[in-house]
């Protein structure tokens, strides 16, 4: 069944964390698709994973070998059958469509309002779906879970 992990980001931006959670996934064996709202944060964060430390390979979609990616950046639909969703910027998930994965992983801002706010209505919707979800918070330091669902 899958599991939604949410990640409240106040130490380390997106750029800092993304790689690490990729790279955990990528041991699981998992097949991955990062979801964002704009081609051109996704072109940012395409250039950001390639000058972190170690190889994590990915492509940005709309290539000719979306399906062969292990790692897809997307602003829809995943084309490479991916294991594990990720939600970056307030990108939309359907408790629907990640039914079916292992692992759906919502990141958010913890010091954009308007990121909360979008995050604590995803975390209602999916819940409310009857999906298991964590809420990891790094407010004291090391990654903590604050809460899950069901209790």
């Amino acid at each position: 069944m899958t599991e939604v992990f949410f990640y409240h980001l106040t130490n380390q931006p997106l750029e800092q964390t993304l790689p690490k959670l990729l790279g955990l996934a990528r041991k699981a064996g998992w097949r991955i698709a990062i979801r964002g709202k704009t081609a051109e944060r996704l072109e940012w964060l395409d250039q950001k994973l390639w000058l972190e430390d170690g190889f994590l390979p990915h492509g940005v979609a709309g290539g000719e070998h979306d399906g062969d990616q292990p790692i897809l950046l997307t602003d829809g639909q995943a084309g490479n059958a991916p294991d594990c969703l990720i939600s970056i910027d307030g990108a939309d998930v359907d408790p629907a469509e990640v039914s079916g994965l292992k692992r759906a992983m919502i990141l958010f801002d913890g010091n954009s309002g308007d990121a909360v706010a979008f995050a604590r209505t995803q975390w209602k919707a999916l819940t409310e779906a009857d999906l298991p979800a964590k809420y990891w918070s790094q407010e004291s330091g090391p990654w903590e879970m604050k809460a899950q669902h069901p209790a």
